[in-house]
């Protein structure tokens, strides 16, 4: 169904790359976003693909934070 990263993908990752990954997928969703302003898209739901993998990551970082907290409380 998804041709993107599944959450299983980002759960192999370290936390840095994570981190660089939301990066690089932030700045990827405020150029379609400005080129969708300026210019038509190849493919409009691109942008809602970057938001779901953004909050994927989001929610894996969530969870690492809390259990390191369980661990260290």
């Amino acid at each position: 169904m998804a041709n993107g990263p599944t959450i299983a993908d980002y759960r192999v990752m370290t936390d840095e790359q994570l981190t660089l990954t939301l990066r690089d997928l932030e700045k990827d969703i405020f150029n379609l976003r400005f080129k969708s302003v300026t210019e038509r898209l190849d493919t409009p739901t691109e942008i809602k693909k970057h938001r779901r993998d953004i909050a994927r990551i989001k929610t894996l970082q969530r969870e690492r934070e809390i259990k390191k907290e369980k661990a260290n409380g």
